[in-house]
């Protein structure tokens, strides 16, 4: 079967991996993000994809800026593929491109569709406190990740997992599953359900913002939210008691926090959401608008991680402090 290959991240790039080792499978192409610039000297990168590729000689490379353009779709005509191949490709497939191969195009998207759909479906899953997540292959359509599908697998959610972690198990997870759909493909029993469109959620890009704490939120809302939002856009918050050289609140990222035993302090009910209630040994305690919560890794803007005693030491705070969420 000839696979034409559409990705840009990390996991696109597992994918890809498994793509090029499965029996039955002929990679004629792989499409990408043109490079863009990186880091302090923004030098122009390979997305991982593309790098991957790269390192694996697989040619031809194709990176687009517009991947509908009529030129690039005379490029993908002439590779003939059978299928092509979507994960985390970034950018909308119209709909002369869909119909391209014969078997159209199927995409590997991280959640049990019909839920969340769209483009942060691990966060989402995270923050929900869901248990359970997983990975579809879907026929794709014009719509938002509203094609049929095709397969499914799952994976639980533990409770200490991040976007980070969790991201990495789905992306092999869904590489096993694609390939195991283009088998059956091969075979032609590959099944094929439309989605319940009454069921469906969303989530969708996230801003930077979305990672502002709201300590008005349950504690334990905020805790998914610090693991959620790892790396980006990360859960932030701001300390007014301390003033940097811009005269501006400082802005602390939360990378891990803790639930605490109402019991620790007794009438932290009185303090406002965002109060440190306590200094334990391993970090500020914190009321939120429901229960407490121990701030155990921080990390200052234009500095490193720290664990909450060291926090502490180079930022000396004592109860009745109060984390912001609004800049003062």
């Amino acid at each position: 079967m000839r696979v034409v290959f559409m990705g840009s991240s990390d996991a696109s790039a597992v994918t890809l991996r498994a793509l090029l080792r499965a029996p039955q499978v002929n990679v004629v192409g792989v499409v990408t993000q043109p490079d863009r610039p990186s880091g302090r000297r923004q030098r122009f990168t390979p997305c991982p994809c593309k790098a991957f590729a790269v390192e694996r000689q697989v040619e031809p490379i194709i990176t687009p800026e517009k991947v509908n353009a009529p030129e690039v779709l005379e490029q993908l005509e002439q590779l003939k593929p059978d299928v092509i191949v979507v994960v985390a490709f970034g950018q909308f497939l119209g709909r002369r491109l869909l119909a391209l191969p014969p078997h159209g195009c199927i995409n590997g998207h991280f959640s049990l569709l019909p839920k969340y759909r769209g483009a942060a479906p691990v966060q989402a899953a995270i923050a929900s406190g869901d248990e359970v997540t997983g990975v579809t292959v879907m026929q794709m359509a014009e719509g938002m990740d509203d094609g049929d599908i095709l397969l499914k697998a799952i994976e639980p959610i533990c409770s200490d997992d991040t976007a980070v972690t969790l991201m990495e198990r789905l992306a092999i997870l869904s590489a096993v599953t694609i390939v195991k759909a283009l088998r059956l493909m091969i075979a032609g029993t590959l099944p094929r359900e439309p989605q319940d469109h009454s069921q469906a959620t969303y989530a969708p890009k996230m801003r930077k913002a979305d990672g502002q704490i709201d300590w008005s939120f349950p504690a334990r809302l905020i805790e998914r939210c610090t693991r959620a939002f790892e790396p980006w856009p990360g859960a932030f918050t701001f300390l007014p008691v301390r003033i940097d050289k811009t005269g501006a609140p400082e802005r602390i990222k939360i990378l891990q926090a803790e639930m605490v035993s109402n019991e620790e302090v007794p009438g932290f009910e009185q303090a406002a959401p965002g109060t440190v209630c306590l200094l334990s040994p391993t970090g500020p305690v914190v009321a939120t608008g429901n229960g407490l919560l121990r701030l155990t890794a921080l990390q200052p803007d234009g500095s490193r991680r720290m664990d909450g005693k060291s926090f502490l030491n180079g930022h000396p705070m004592e109860p009745g402090d109060r984390f912001c969420s609004v800049p003062l």
